[in-house]
C-alpha cells in the first residue's frame, strides 16, 4: 500500500471570537506556517481541501488564492465539529491512492460568541432526530445549549450505569486545563483547582462551565505528502506516517433510549475498531492521544468507546493518572478542545499538529516522552468521527526547519515568511497583494 505521510503543520493561535481577525487572515497564517515547516512553496501543493463550518461557499479559495492563483483543485468541506479531520482524510486519501504527491488540508474559523445555534431556522435541522430522542427519553430545557444537553447527558448516563461521579468529569477539565497552560497556542492558560471547576456555573446535568470548550476563532494547517515526494524533497527525519485512518458515521444505536449512543459513541467503536485492525496496532500501544473533549463527558465516554478502557470503567483511569503525565497515556497535552478551544474547522488540524509536534519530539515543557504512537479523535454530531493513528517515519531526531520552534512559540508570519511560502510561479503581482 503506498503511505501517506505529515511533511508540514501549522496553526493560530485561538483566540475568543472577537472578529479581531477575519478567516482570510487566519487561514493564510496556518496555510503559510505549514509550507514552512515543510520547506515547500504553494507550487507545490497539487490539490487542496479546506474546512469551515461558518462562512459563505468558496472562502477556501479566498485564503488560499493569496498564496498564488495556481489553478489546482481546492474543494470546501463542511463536517460539523469534524470539519478539519475530513478535510485531512480526504487529502490523505488522494496521496495515498497515487493521484496526487502533495495535498494541502486547510480549516480555519471565525465564530461568533455564546453557545452554538442553528444558523438556518426555515429549514429542518440535521441534529432534529436525536433532538427528538432526548426530549422523548430525557426531555429538553429551552434554556441550556443543545450540545451540552447531549452530552451531559452522556456523562450523566455514564453516572447512573457505572458507578463514575461528577467529579471524575471535573478531574478531565482540571487535566485539560492544567496541560494548557504550556500551550502557547490555546485560547486559556489559565490552571483551575478540582474545586474551581466543580464550583464554576452550572450548565447542564453534571457539566460546569470549566468543563465546556469555548467557541473560538482560529486555523490549522497540514500539508500530506507520498514516500516518492518526502524522499525528493529531503523529509524524512520530519514525516509523520499516517498509518491507518477511518472515518465513520452513525448506526442506529444514535436513535436509541442510551443518551451515551446520541453523542456518537457507536460511530467512534467502529473506527476505533478498524483502525485497529488495518494497522495491527491497539490502544495498548499508543502514548499520546488528542481526543475529542468538546466536554468532559465527551472525553469519559470516548475512553470506552476508542478501547482504552473496558466497558463501564473510565472513570477508573481517571482515578489511577493514567491519562496525564506519568501515566499509561498523556491525553490530551495540548489542553484538548476544552482549554485550547474549538474553532470548529480547524479542530482537527490543530488536533494533528499537536501529535506531529509531539512525534518530532518538539513539544517542550509538555512533550510526552517516548511517544511512538500517536492516536486522534475528531467527531462531529450529525454525525461524523475520525480517527487516525499517526508514528514517526524515521527515528531521527527532526530539527525545526524554520529559525524557531513553533511547537513552543505561537509567533505570528512576516512579510518575508509569505515571500517563501507563495507560489513562485505565479508570484503575488502588487495588483493581487493589494485586492486580497
Amino acid at each position: 500500500m503506498p503511505k501517506a505521510y505529515i511533511v508540514g503543520v501549522g496553526m493560530t493561535q485561538f483566540l475568543k471570537p472577537r472578529g479581531l481577525v477575519d478567516y482570510p487572515e487566519m487561514g493564510l497564517e496556518a496555510a503559510t506556517k505549514a509550507l514552512l515547516d515543510a520547506g515547500i512553496s504553494y507550487d507545490k501543493v497539487e490539490y487542496a481541501y479546506t474546512g469551515y463550518v461558518y462562512g459563505d461557499s468558496t472562502a477556501g479559495q479566498r485564503v488560499l488564492y493569496q498564496l498564488g492563483m495556481t489553478q489546482i483543485p481546492v474543494i470546501n468541506v463542511n463536517n460539523n465539529c469534524s470539519t478539519g479531520s475530513t478535510a485531512l482524510y480526504q487529502a490523505r486519501l488522494l496521496v495515498e491512492k497515487g493521484v496526487v504527491d502533495c495535498a494541502m488540508a486547510l480549516g480555519f474559523e471565525r465564530m461568533e460568541r455564546g453557545s452554538l445555534g442553528s444558523k438556518f431556522t426555515d429549514r429542518t435541522n440535521p441534529l432534529d432526530h436525536v433532538m427528538g430522542v432526548m426530549a422523548e427519553n430525557r426531555g429538553f430545557e429551552p434554556m441550556a445549549p443543545g450540545a451540552a444537553q447531549i452530552f451531559g447527558n452522556a456523562g450523566q448516563e455514564y453516572i447512573e450505569k457505572f458507578g463514575a461521579t461528577p467529579t471524575h468529569l471535573a478531574k478531565i477539565a482540571e487535566k485539560n486545563h492544567r496541560h494548557s497552560a504550556l500551550n502557547p497556542y490555546s485560547q486559556f492558560r489559565d490552571i483551575y483547582t478540582l474545586d474551581q471547576v466543580l464550583n464554576s456555573p452550572k450548565v447542564f446535568g453534571p457539566l460546569t462551565k470549566l468543563q465546556c470548550c469555548p467557541t473560538s476563532d482560529g486555523a490549522g494547517c497540514a500539508i500530506i505528502a507520498s514516500e516518492k515526494f518526502v524522499k525528493e524533497n529531503g523529509l524524512l527525519d520530519q514525516a509523520v506516517e499516517v498509518v491507518a485512518q477511518e472515518m465513520a458515521t452513525d448506526s442506529p444505536k444514535m436513535l436509541s433510549s442510551s443518551a451515551i449512543e446520541w453523542a456518537g459513541a457507536d460511530m467512534t467503536r467502529r473506527a476505533a475498531e478498524q483502525i485497529y485492525k488495518k494497522s495491527g496496532i491497539t490502544a495498548n500501544d499508543v502514548q499520546v492521544i488528542e481526543l475529542h473533549d468538546c466536554f468532559s463527558a465527551n472525553e469519559l465516554v470516548t475512553y470506552d468507546a476508542l478501547g482504552l478502557t473496558p466497558p463501564g470503567k473510565a472513570h477508573e483511569l481517571i482515578d489511577s493518572g493514567n491519562n496525564t503525565y506519568g501515566g499509561k497515556y498523556v491525553i490530551n497535552p495540548s489542553g484538548g478542545l476544552i482549554s485550547k478551544g474549538h474553532p470548529l474547522g480547524a479542530t482537527g488540524l490543530a488536533q494533528c499538529a499537536e501529535l506531529v509536534w509531539q512525534l518530532r519530539n518538539w513539544a517542550g515543557e509538555r512533550q510526552v516522552p517516548n511517544a511512538k504512537y500517536a492516536l486522534q479523535h475528531n467527531i462531529g454530531l450529525g454525525g461524523a468521527v475520525v480517527i487516525t493513528l499517526y508514528k514517526k517515519a524515521n527515528d531521527a531526531k527532526a530539527s525545526p526547519r524554520t529559525d524557531y520552534n513553533p511547537a513552543v512559540e505561537a509567533r505570528p508570519i512576516t512579510d518575508a515568511d509569505l515571500q517563501k511560502a507563495s507560489a513562485k510561479a505565479n508570484q503575488r503581482s502588487e495588483v493581487l497583494a493589494a485586492r486580497l
